[in-house]
């Protein structure tokens, strides 16, 4: 019997071995000194010989079970002139019990995960799902776990020898490893390092390819927020988040950081605004951190900064607690100041009364909130476009959402894939409201045209903000009027308030400005300006200017895009895996089919053979393939790799950061506290012994 090559050899052997109930261990092979070729191969059943004698074994307490009885059984085959091998020796008979049939699967030689098992195990795991369940799925995929071809031990030690592969050129390499295979999946991801003076990490910068997409649709605001803790060293992971036309979260880009100065901050800002290349956002909503103010000032001068009020308010009762206890009215006329007044006297006004009523003209923490009061009372923030949002909620929102993907002790490549599942997620309920929003179609309250039209333009959700202020308008009255030619004043007021707002019209151009500045924060005309709107008889269109992009059905198509892609190529390990989950699906069912029969089962038993024989030939053909050399092209270096100051080439590790807490074990209360106290103090004290020891 002649094998290509003591490879073929050697797998025959196996088969035959898992026929009979033995595993297979090669013994030695020699080979030829000029030209390196194997010249004649032994392989022995993997009992053959003895253990030999550990020099350790007077310190080992608990020995390993012997596995070798010296079986004689092996085969040797050697290369004849032709080049093929025939087998030049054979011994059958072993000394040792073999293995039954239903045991076969866990002998060494019978277990090994193939390629495509392992990028489905590599897809699993960069899901988040753990061993067990991946190996569990695994093993129902196939049938059971006789027929996988490997055990759980293996799948376990295949993870962490992947693992410890991937970081063997250290953290920074297999982090810029990671960033590669990014730009090669999506050619319009982006990333920044910034570099110390010893060439090692300090903060990372990315976004893909649809982060920057989003900006430029939806980059008009920004909420900032840096309060989630990430990795083993607790870095700070920044985030720049938006909302889309469903009034959703979007991602536009995140961060990680080694500290939150001043220079971090600018350096961040800088490398977002670059790898965005589109215009600065009219709104940046951050907390109210003086090293975020100072970059803001320095990288976005013209962009309107806005303090988030849920930590402005958070801060008001750390620094007011003694009068938020002391007088129960106080809080709602500090709550007044962030929100209630439209005119700026009004607001100094009220400001100043606050300070007289509760003797607070000396506090210092209010000396410094009224002098930003720019960016925390909606007296001013309302004339700016903001989407509706007064809070940094959006980010730690997602902060939250992060806790079901991330875990402390991930390493920084694990991180990272965990984070861009958790993106996904979020952009699977994009599509969701994409689909409901041309699957399904708005109830009006009342079929009046103007609602037809807006249901038509506006989004969903929009249309429902759309429809219950011009629901409202219908409770909204004129209380006085002034004609001034061109300009037109009308004094509104709602029936059951008696707060006024003021509405001025431009007649010739229709246009409405009102006082309560809905249309100037949100985007979308306020319940006052809609009923001068009716009075001046526009019933059946939204006048065009008053309908912003943004909140549309087809927000997202472009006229331009500016990143520019290339001709994507296609993971060769997901292509091997889709047409392994394809090839499950079909045998899957064909098997089903088959087995309700004997015809149907001979059939496909027939065809499966004649099918793994024409394989066979087909890897005997790539591996000859293989071995013949061809011309490497190398790529050229990726140009969209920003690296401030240097080259990607000199990074040399990524900086240490100590952590900011001790451990991640939860706080203990006093009574555990006690009680380890106690069984300390007991452990250390002197133990009573009934043995007599002599002092010399």
């Amino acid at each position: 019997m002649e094998f290509d090559s003591d490879e073929h050899a050697y797998d025959c052997y196996n088969e035959y071995a898992a026929a009979i109930g033995f595993s297979v261990r090669k013994e030695y092979a020699n080979k030829n000194r000029v030209h390196g070729y194997v010249t004649s191969r032994k392989l022995t059943c993997y009992k053959e010989g003895y253990r030999g004698k550990d020099k350790r074994d007077p310190t080992v307490q608990k020995h390993r079970k012997e596995t070798r009885t010296g079986c004689l059984a092996h085969v040797i085959v050697s290369r004849q002139s032709n080049g093929r091998f025939r087998i030049t020796s054979f011994e059958e008979k072993h000394n040792h019990h073999l293995v039954p049939p239903s045991l076969v699967h866990l002998l060494p030689s019978q277990r090994k995960i193939k390629m495509a098992q392992a990028y489905e195990i590599d897809l699993l795991d960069d899901l988040g799902i753990r061993p067990k369940a991946s190996f569990d799925y695994a093993a129902r995929q196939a049938g059971g776990q006789s027929f996988l071809g490997y055990t759980k031990r293996d799948h376990k030690n295949y993870l962490r020898d992947k693992r410890t592969d991937s970081l063997k050129h250290g953290v920074a390499r297999s982090l810029v490893n990671y960033f590669e295979k990014r730009t090669l999946e999506d050619p319009a991801f982006r990333f920044s390092l910034q570099l110390d003076d010893e060439g090692l990490i300090t903060n990372i910068f990315w976004a893909d390819g649809k982060m920057i997409r989003d900006f430029k649709i939806y980059g008009d605001i920004v909420s900032f927020d840096t309060t989630y803790r990430t990795d083993k060293e607790y870095r700070p992971l920044a985030l720049f988040v938006g909302l889309n036309n469903h009034r959703e979260m979007v991602i536009f880009g995140a961060a990680l950081l080694y500290e939150e100065s001043a220079e971090s901050f600018e350096w961040l800002f800088n490398a977002f605004f670059r790898i965005m290349s589109a215009e600065k956002p009219k709104t940046f909503i951050t907390d109210q951190d003086p090293a975020i103010s100072f970059a803001v000032s320095l990288v976005m001068p013209q962009t309107y900064h806005r303090l988030c009020v849920w930590h402005l308010e958070k801060n008001a009762f750390k620094h007011l607690n003694h009068v938020f206890r002391a007088h129960a009215s106080f809080p709602g006329d500090f709550s007044k100041l962030l929100y209630h007044y439209e005119y700026e006297e009004d607001f100094l006004f009220a400001w100043q009364e606050m300070l007289e009523k509760y003797d607070l003209g000396d506090n210092s923490w209010l000396k410094n909130t009224f002098a930003i009061r720019e960016k925390c009372s909606m007296t001013y923030g309302r004339n700016t476009f903001s989407a509706g949002m007064r809070s940094t909620q959006l980010s730690e929102s997602f902060n939250g959402f992060l806790r079901g993907y991330l875990k402390s002790d991930l390493d920084i490549v694990q991180f990272f894939k965990h984070f861009q599942r958790s993106v996904d997620d979020k952009r699977a309920n994009e599509n969701k409201s994409n689909f409901d929003m041309t699957q399904r179609i708005s109830i009006l309250k009342v079929k009046f045209p103007l609602l037809v039209h807006a249901r038509e333009v506006y989004t969903p959700t929009i249309f429902d903000m759309f429809q219950n202020e011009w629901e409202r308008s219908l409770l909204v009255y004129i209380k006085s009027s002034s004609d001034e030619g061109e300009l037109c004043t009308y004094n509104v007021s709602t029936h059951g308030s008696v707060k006024e707002h003021v509405v001025t019209v431009k007649r010739t151009l229709t246009e409405v400005s009102c006082s309560c500045k809905l249309f100037e924060f949100m985007g979308i005309l306020c319940r006052h300006a809609l009923k001068i709107l009716d009075i001046l008889n526009v019933k059946d269109m939204i006048p065009e200017h008053y309908i912003l992009k943004r909140w549309t059905k087809d927000a997202t198509n472009l006229n331009k895009m500016d990143v520019s892609l290339i001709a994507k190529e296609t993971d060769p390990k997901v292509e091997v895996t889709a047409r392994y989950r394809h090839l499950c699906q079909t045998f899957v069912q064909i098997s089903s089919e088959a087995s309700e029969s004997i015809e149907g089962y001979e059939l496909v038993a027939n065809h499966a053979n004649e099918i793994i024989s024409k394989l066979k030939d087909v890897k005997k053909r790539k591996e000859s393939q293989k071995s013949v050399p061809g011309n490497v092209i190398q790529n050229e270096p990726n140009e969209t790799v920003f690296v401030d100051n240097t080259n990607v080439t000199k990074v040399t590790g990524l900086k240490r950061k100590q952590p900011t807490r001790r451990s991640n074990t939860r706080p203990k209360s006093f009574m555990e506290k006690a009680k380890r106290k106690n069984q300390t103090s007991f452990s250390k004290s002197p133990q009573r012994s009934d043995q007599q020891v002599d002092y010399v």
